[in-house]
């Protein structure tokens, strides 16, 4: 035929394609070894058999922001899923997920991280406590919620959870900020006023303002910034604080029996958010370099310089809880123990503190009433009609 045979179509970026998954077999019986929360070493379920985790000569870096354009990766939107093979019964898995379990023998796989199209993670938070602590955490996490019905308090138990590792980007940078605004200084006046014919006086505070400007330096540390749209981000914040100075140089075996998301977040956007978490501090530095008793921003320009990422993965319990036939979803920071999430609300405990409200401001008001009944009808006053007047007296 002319011009050859037909060819066929390249697969499309996000084809999934086979990938390297690693399993961990067990040396004293030949299961599958699973990292131990609460410690640095992997376990056997079965027989107990552990296995220490050893970084080598591998140590958390700091990388260098301007050199991200030169690191090897794949665009987030390129990558498909990843094809797992388990080692261990041969089927496959199909997953967005960077650590796994085989859907059929329920060994735990990991990927390489090489062969991953995306960054290597620098460092791993490896988890603190294992599923049974969970529940105990829920368990007080229930019992402190006030407006949530009562029968949600015998909610001891998870319906499903999985221990899963977030990725978070961290940043570090120096910030130079040029800014201009203005300081405001307290004064004190005098004022004579009438109230009901009796002349009195009272202090007022005034403010005046003078134009201010100047510089301020500040060098922030490891911002931590969400590196997945697979969780809610403000649960998630409220998770912190997280020890990463106990973090852990990457190795695979961490996330053995474990399940770990894939950064679906660039580095570079992430930059962008942790910006905007920087302005803030700044400001606050910039009203402390105005000083005085108020103070004004008008404007800030910020520079970064010797700016440095990392990708780090997080500990994070994701579990559910069945309650009134629906599930709610909490997230346990793996690490101290931190609890957010969805819960119901108790229509009934609202009502009754909106009506314990009403009668605490209705029994104010009668006390403000009659005390200022009281007081009107004793005093004595040789002016039956007064027209309002202040007299200010300015004190420098």
């Amino acid at each position: 035929m002319p011009g050859g045979p037909p060819q066929s179509a390249p697969p499309p970026a996000f084809a999934p394609a086979n990938t390297a998954a690693t399993t961990y077999p067990c040396g004293g019986c030949g299961a599958r070894l699973e990292f131990a929360p609460g410690s640095t070493s992997m376990q056997c379920p079965y027989c107990g058999y552990r296995q220490e985790i050893t970084a080598g000569d591998r140590q958390i870096r700091e990388i260098a922001f301007a050199d991200l354009t030169g690191l090897a990766r794949k665009p987030v939107a390129t990558i498909g899923q990843y094809v797992f093979k388990c080692q261990r019964c041969g089927a496959t898995t199909e997953t967005n997920e960077t650590a796994s379990l085989c859907q059929f023998c329920g060994a735990p796989l990991v990927i390489d991280a090489q062969a991953s199209g995306q960054l290597v993670p620098e460092g791993v938070l490896p988890f603190q406590f294992d599923k049974a602590a969970v529940s105990t955490h829920l368990k007080k996490w229930t019992n402190s919620r006030w407006f949530a019905p009562n029968a949600l308090k015998k909610v001891g138990t998870a319906e499903s959870t999985k221990s899963t590792y977030i990725p978070h980007w961290t940043y570090d940078s120096q910030t130079d900020t040029v800014y201009s605004g203005q300081r405001g200084e307290h004064y004190w006046v005098t004022e004579t006023y009438y109230d009901n014919g009796q002349q009195k006086t009272r202090r007022v505070q005034r403010t005046r303002w003078y134009p201010a400007g100047g510089q301020v330096a500040r060098f922030f540390d490891d911002v931590l910034v969400l590196g997945s749209t697979q969780l809610p981000p403000k649960e998630l914040d409220r998770l912190a604080p997280w020890p990463l100075e106990q973090a852990e140089p990457y190795q695979p075996q961490f996330l053995a029996g474990h399940f770990a998301l894939r950064y679906d977040i660039e580095a570079e956007s992430g930059f962008e958010e942790a910006k905007r978490r920087m302005t803030p501090v700044i400001e606050d530095d910039c009203r402390h370099d105005i000083g005085g008793d108020e103070q004004r921003v008008q404007s800030m320009n910020t520079s970064h310089r010797d700016v440095t990422f990392k990708l780090m993965l997080l500990p994070v319990w994701v579990a559910t809880y069945v309650y009134a036939g629906k599930n709610w979803r909490i997230l346990v920071n793996g690490r101290t123990g931190e609890v957010q999430g969805e819960r119901p609300y108790s229509k009934a405990k609202i009502a009754i503190a909106a009506i314990l409200a009403l009668i605490v401001v209705a029994v104010i008001v009668y006390f403000v009433v009659v005390h200022g009944h009281s007081t009107g009808s004793t005093s004595h006053s040789t002016t039956t009609h007064s027209t309002s007047h202040t007299k200010v007296t300015h004190h420098h």
